[in-house]
Order: C-alpha cells, then sequence, then structure tokens
C-alpha cells in the first residue's frame, strides 16, 4: 500500500510539493491559511503514502512532533487500529483499493497506548477513478464528543429523576381510588383528583421544557412575532400571583415611558417573564422588582431596544456561580425545579437577538435583565 521512496526536501520542511502537469490546482493543499491555526488536526500524504504536512494540532492530539511525522509513510505516522485491533490503513487501503472511493467518514480509532480519536479522511485524486495523488486526514480528540454525552445522560437521568416522582403518584392515587372508590368521602376523592391533576401538569410542563432544549439546541425554535405590550404581560404575572395568594405589595412594577413598539414572540415572551418572576418569588426575599425601560438595542443596525430587569432582595447569587447560571441543570437552591429554566430562557431571549444577563441587585438580591431588539416587520420600517 504504501511506497518506500524518500520525501523531498519540501515535503520534508512540511511545504506542500509544487503541482505536476495536469493536476488540479489545490491538490497541494496551498490555499493561503497556514494549517497550524486550525482547530483539527491535519495530516497529509502524497501519492507515495509519504507525510507532507503534520500541523500543531495533530501533533497535540497524536503527541508527536511533525519534524517525526513528516517523511514517514502514513501508516507509521499514523498507527491507527478500528475498536476490534485492526491496523487501519491496512484494513482500508486508500492507494490501492477501489478507484471510485474517495473518502472515508468520520470514525472512532485507536492510537498506541489506546488513545481514541475521530478520524475521517479525503482522496485526492486528478480524475474520478485516477490514482490517489493525496490522501488528507482529519483528527479531532473525542473530550467533546464525550462532554456531550455526559450531557446527555445528565439530561436522561434528570428526566427519569423528575419523571418518577409525579408518575408514581399519579400511579398510586389512581390504583386507590380505582380499589377502594365506595370506601372514600368526596373529599377526599377530589384531593387525590387535585393531586393527580397537578402532577400530570408537573410531567407536561418537563416535557414542554425538554421539547423546548431540542428546539434551542438544534436552532429550530420558531417565533410568530406580533405586538407585544411588555408592561401589560408583566402586569398579568404578577395579578395572578396576587390571586395566589401573595401580597400585592411585594411586586414593585416601574415603567419607563415612551417604550419602542415590540415585536416578538408573546408566548415565549410571557415564558421568560414566568421564569425570572417565578425565580425572584421561590428563591428571593422581599420586594420583587420589575423595571421595563427603553435600552440600546442589541441587534447592529437598530437605535432602541426594550429591557426589562427582574430584581429581589434575598441572598442573591454567589459570584463563583454567575457564570453557570444559563447551564442546564443550574440550581440556584434546594427548592425543587429541574435546573433547566434559565437554559431556557436564554435560548429563547437569544433567538429573539436579544441579550441577557445576571448580576446583584441594588439590594443585595439576584438581578436579570433581557434586552430585545424591536424586530419590527420591514413593511413598518
Amino acid at each position: 500500500m504504501v511506497g518506500t521512496s524518500s520525501a523531498p526536501e519540501a515535503c520534508r520542511a512540511g511545504r506542500p510539493p509544487a503541482p505536476r502537469p495536469g493536476e488540479p490546482a489545490g491538490t497541494g493543499l496551498d490555499t493561503g491559511l497556514d494549517p497550524d491555526e486550525l482547530p483539527d488536526g491535519l495530516v497529509v500524504a502524497d501519492e507515495h503514502g509519504r507525510v507532507i504536512r503534520f500541523n500543531a494540532a495533530a501533533e497535540r492530539v497524536t503527541a508527536r512532533r511533525a519534524a517525526e511525522a513528516l517523511g514517514e509513510s502514513l501508516e507509521k505516522a499514523l498507527p491507527l487500529e478500528d475498536l476490534e485491533g485492526r491496523r487501519w490503513w491496512q484494513l482500508t487501503d486508500p492507494y490501492g483499493g477501489l478507484a471510485i472511493r474517495n473518502r472515508q467518514p468520520e470514525r472512532n480509532l485507536l492510537l498506541p497506548g489506546g488513545r481514541e480519536v475521530l478520524v475521517s479522511a479525503r482522496y485526492v485524486r486528478t480524475r474520478p477513478t485516477g490514482p490517489v495523488r493525496r490522501v488528507v486526514v482529519t483528527l479531532r480528540d473525542t473530550e467533546a464528543r464525550r462532554r456531550t454525552e455526559r450531557s446527555h445522560a445528565e439530561l436522561i437521568a434528570t428526566v427519569a429523576h423528575e419523571l418518577r416522582s409525579p408518575l408514581t403518584s399519579v400511579k398510586g392515587f389512581t390504583a386507590t381510588l380505582l380499589a377502594k372508590w365506595e370506601r372514600f368521602t368526596d373529599d377526599q376523592k377530589r384531593l387525590m383528583l387535585e393531586t393527580v391533576d397537578a402532577d400530570a401538569d408537573r410531567v407536561t410542563r418537563l416535557i414542554a421544557e425538554l421539547l423546548d432544549i431540542s428546539r434551542i439546541d438544534s436552532g429550530r425554535l420558531e417565533l410568530r412575532r406580533q405586538p407585544v405590550d411588555i408592561g401589560a404581560a408583566v402586569g398579568r404575572h404578577i395579578q395572578a400571583y396576587v390571586a395566589a395568594g401573595q401580597s400585592a405589595d411585594r411586586f414593585l412594577l416601574r415603567l419607563a415611558q415612551p417604550l419602542p413598539d415590540l415585536w416578538a414572540d408573546p408566548d415565549k415572551v410571557d415564558q421568560v417573564l414566568s421564569n425570572l418572576i417565578e425565580n425572584a418569588v421561590r428563591h428571593g426575599d422581599g420586594t420583587v422588582t420589575i423595571d421595563i425601560t427603553p435600552a440600546p438595542s442589541p441587534r447592529e443596525g437598530e437605535g432602541t431596544g426594550t429591557s426589562v430587569t427582574v430584581s429581589d432582595e434575598g441572598p442573591g447569587i454567589p459570584e463563583e456561580s454567575m457564570n453557570r447560571v444559563f447551564t442546564r441543570f443550574w440550581r440556584g437552591s434546594k427548592r425543587g425545579g429541574t435546573g433547566l429554566g434559565l437554559y431556557i430562557v436564554k435560548g429563547i431571549v437569544e433567538a429573539h437577538g436579544g441579550t441577557i444577563t445576571v448580576g446583584r441587585g441594588p439590594r443585595g438580591g439576584a438581578e436579570f435583565r433581557f434586552t430585545l431588539p424591536v424586530s419590527a416587520p420591514a413593511y413598518l420600517a
């Protein structure tokens, strides 16, 4: 598979050789970009299977110096094995294999010592079924994938835990009612059914959160923009808390006038307000203050946006936790919750083209501030 001829001096120095007559431009990878600036490992072998390029990221991933790898055979410079212990270059045979192949999709392979890397390869040919003139290999460390897998595993564990409690309650109460319906009074039946209803709502909210996370992570969060009266929206949330038993004196709403017309998704804005006000009520103390003011738009080319600040007078958020507030599963206290709400809030605000920050309020509590651009339709401009 791999030739034994020595590499030219230019190749040993890490410079690509000049293209041969008839060779298409670009097969020497002379793009003007310094390969050492690439975030992924890049290894290039010539038509004889000798390494002519070995960038800094490849040095980091393989723990080999470029000076040692340049000029070596590809198989020796990258002694890769698959997860079953088979030598990868002998198995794939890029130079002597099928002439119609032009790539190897990314897969997990092992370096000496058992270190796992993600490897993909491209075969550069002068014509569709011609001989291979270059083999371009990219290498990536698997740590980023492991972090993603750990995050998914943590999400599954959290969801399973959060679902177990309400579903156990629903199952227990419904089984008890079905088995002993006549033994309970109407008040007892009502209490059990109200508990079942509340737990069903809890499951529904968790599923909605998971769907929101999926859409945010995939960039598929849909926004249905229309005029939003942000002051009225905040007022409705305050009224709901007062109707549920909170003192009206606990809330202070301050609106600066005039406010710019705001075009946003009213349901998503309600979701953001609900989360931030609930956090202030549940985890904070004292007066919950909501300030709504004009602010410089976070979107370039727009003059004014709308800013909403929610602050309380509680203990606030520790300084060392400030940078983790908007991550998944962050909880400010042990008072329940999935730890997904603020992650979703940040995703919704950013999907609108806005920004959100957290800090310490003027009276020591937590202060969340989000700013949305006007986002008016073009025909109103």
